[in-house]
Order: C-alpha cells, then structure tokens, then sequence
C-alpha cells in the first residue's frame, strides 16, 4: 500500500491515449510556471538541472546538488514532482530510493545507459534486476515511486540496423516492466509506426520525446502513448530567448 497520494496519482495519470505531457522544468520559478500554466505534474530535465548548477550532464553534477535542487521544486509545488534521476548516480538501490524520497519525489526517471563505460548500455538482465532492488527498496518503505524506466537503445544506435534495435529495446521495455517499471521511455523513438509498434509490443504505458520530427501530439495519442515529455528542450528555447532580449538590450532596441 502506498504512502504517498503524489505518487498515486501520478501513476494514475498515465493512460494511453490520453497522454500526460510534461513541459519539464529544471529549477522553482520554471516549476511555478509550469503549474500556473495548467499542468498537473512538474517533471525534472537532468540535463536542464545540470546546466543551471553548472555541471554537464550525464551524471557529471553531484547527485547531492541534483537532489537539492528537486527538493526545492518540490517543497514549492502542490502537484507530483517526478525527478530525472539518471541512471541513478552509483548509488545503491537503498540509498536512491532513500535520496528520493527525501527530495519529495513522487516518481524518477531512470535510465539504462552505463556512463561509466563510454556510454554503453547496461546489460538488460542486469539494469532489470536493479530496477526490482529499487522496487523492492521503495515496497519495504511504503513508498509508491513511479518509475519511468528510459530506454537508450535509440539514443544509443550506432550502426545496428532497425530492426534488431526494435527488438532489444521491447525486450528491454518488458524486462524493466517485470521488475516493476510502471511506464517505459524509449527515448529518440521517432518513426510513426514505429513507435506504434513498440506501444503495441509492451504492457505498460509508454513515454515518448517531443522531439521536432516525433508525430503530432494528437498522433501519439492514437498511437496510445501515455506519456509526452519535453526533456531539455523547453530549457534551451527558453535560453534561446534569453539570447534574444540579451541581444535587443546590446543594441539598444529593447
């Protein structure tokens, strides 16, 4: 039984076909605005959080620093906060969860790239039994976490050809599902019918990047996504904005 109502209703939250779309945010002022624009979940971009700590991203930051700045979010905001907690920052499934929690999460994000090895992928039985360690981890606290179990086959492709890249990332999707993931993020999955052939091959909901050539909003839902996240770009526009204004101020026209 969970503990926590935010993680609750995240989880319910995720229905296909009627996707949950997350504009994500990497600091309190983005958090406020994304609520005070309507949506009803605040969700992190590591790669936004680092970048406005300073650090890269892919685990470059201080787990410590990454935290701190989710629990700001989340100690402002009344909605769930899910926080992108990349592949988990070496930390144990025990002290993740316990990181987590603390920080107020209500979900995570959490990916089976190995930044420790030139950014290969996990082994998929091996990230899968991780993933059951921090299921475990968050039942024995009462703790509901919604994990969002990302998918780096695509980000990760090199040269191999479509098809076996399919194949190992439904394989990876329904691994990371049986060891308790409640929706799968095949990240850079762009194609059409590709990514209705993926939501079709798994049985939880599944999150999709808004990348610029991803299908429309209303495509992905008849495609029966559940969830549409952002990741770093709604941070970048918002610098490149920030450009703008800085550029009409050099030149006087502001």
């Amino acid at each position: 039984m969970s503990s926590n109502p935010k993680s609750d209703l995240l989880r319910s939250l995720h229905v296909p076909g009627a996707p949950l779309v997350l504009p994500n945010a990497w600091d309190v002022p983005s958090a406020r605005a994304v609520v005070a624009a309507g949506f009803p979940v605040v969700a992190t971009s590591s790669a936004a959080v680092a970048e406005s700590l300073g650090f890269e991203d892919h685990q470059r930051a201080p787990a410590g620093e990454m935290f701190a700045a989710a629990a700001r979010i989340a100690s402002v905001v009344e909605v769930p906060v899910t926080v992108d907690a990349e592949a988990g920052y070496g930390l144990s499934p025990e002290d993740l969860v316990e990181s987590l929690e603390a920080a107020g999460a209500a979900g995570c994000n959490l990916e089976d790239t190995n930044h420790t090895a030139g950014e290969a992928l996990v082994d998929a039985d091996q990230h899968a039994a991780w993933l059951a360690a921090v299921r475990r981890a968050a039942s024995d606290r009462g703790y509901g976490l919604v994990i969002n179990a990302r998918v780096d086959v695509f980000l990760l492709a090199g040269e191999r050809p479509d098809s076996e890249l399919m194949a190992d990332a439904v394989a990876r999707a329904r691994a990371y599902a049986a060891a308790g993931a409640d929706c799968v993020y095949p990240i850079f999955l762009a194609e059409d019918a590709a990514i209705g052939e993926f939501v079709e091959a798994v049985a939880v909901p599944v999150n999709i990047l808004a990348l610029p050539d991803a299908p429309s909003r209303a495509r992905l839902a008849e495609l029966g996504v559940a969830r549409i996240s952002y990741g770093v770009i709604v941070h970048r526009r918002s610098l490149q904005a920030l450009d703008e204004i800085l550029a009409a101020v050099a030149a006087g026209s502001d």
